[in-house]
């Protein structure tokens, strides 16, 4: 793995990485100056229901971040976008959401569904929302001793009410590795991509405990597809928040061919040359959506051979 950079600068930026978003964790610690954020006019709202975020198609497709709720006692703090506070909040115990937001608009969608069509600093300002509040969803009793937990920090903190544990928002690190060998990609299908989509990706896994990055991209590939993998390369990262997913993308030099695949876990995999992959329309498979860090490590790989 070389450094702690990107071995490729010419990378770019993905989607989902809230670059334009200035966390501000001091003000986190600081109700006062919440409370009077969250009044404020300007103050933006990214409303969440039930695992979805507030759209709008027309004229384009937008977040919409001025729907104020009636109540925002239940805010929590995602950090000042483009120098306005902006927080997001939780409307799934309501059946009609609408009916609790102001200068309501747009309508409840699935984020990965919009994503890629979404400017890229308003897909990063969602994917913070979404990541925090599916979190706080899921970490309602605590852990340790099951005693329910109350929100602190401007919602980036659970503590439990019973044994006083606190909980953190939970990241999942997982490894996605293109491997390659001979200005040729090796791309899977795993069981859990839809089948009439007949897509090929780039392998990945999650991390285990008490193993590092690089054993991981090692296991996964000799796991999924019987490969040994030589030089390893760290090439970028993108947090994927379905659920709470952090992406370590690798460049990954394979030392032998043969595919020896794990039918529980892929369905497919083989070798690609340049020009399959530009043909593959006509070939009936597809690549992962634009979106994805997968997509990113396919197309750079491919411009430079």
């Amino acid at each position: 793995m070389k450094g702690t950079g990107s071995a490729y600068p010419s990378f770019g930026r993905l989607h989902y990485s809230a670059q334009s978003l200035d966390r501000a964790a001091h003000f986190r610690e600081d109700p006062a100056w919440i409370g009077a954020a969250v009044a404020r006019t300007e103050t933006l709202f990214v409303p969440y229901w039930r695992g979805s975020l507030l759209i709008e198609q027309q004229p384009r497709l937008r977040a919409v971040l001025t729907a104020r709720p009636v109540q925002t006692g239940n805010a929590v703090f995602l950090g000042l976008f483009d120098g306005v506070a902006a927080f997001a909040v939780d409307l799934s115990e309501h059946d009609e959401p609408m009916e609790v937001l102001r200068n309501a608009r747009g309508a409840f969608v699935e984020l990965r569904s919009v994503s890629s069509a979404l400017p890229a600093e308003e897909a990063g300002l969602l994917a913070t929302a979404k990541g925090l509040l599916c979190w706080q969803s899921r970490h309602r009793f605590c852990g340790v001793c099951g005693a329910p937990c109350g929100v602190e920090r401007a919602g980036h903190l659970m503590r439990c009410k019973g044994c006083t544990m606190q909980h953190f928002p939970r990241i999942d690190p997982a490894v996605i590795m293109l491997v390659h060998k001979n200005k040729q990609l090796l791309l899977g299908q795993s069981h859990r991509f839809p089948v009439e989509r007949n897509f090929f990706s780039t392998l990945a896994g999650f991390v285990e405990p008490g193993e590092s990055l690089e054993e991981a991209v090692r296991r996964e590939v000799l796991e999924e597809v019987g490969i040994q993998v030589g030089t390893i390369s760290y090439v970028a990262s993108q947090p994927w928040p379905f659920p709470s997913s952090l992406m370590l993308g690798f460049r990954a030099e394979a030392s032998n061919e043969e595919i020896v695949l794990d039918m529980r876990e892929m369905r497919a995999a083989r070798w690609f040359s340049k020009a399959e992959i530009a043909d593959r329309e006509s070939a009936g498979f597809s690549l992962p959506p634009p979106d994805s860090i997968a997509r990113r490590l396919i197309e750079e790989f491919l411009s430079e051979i």
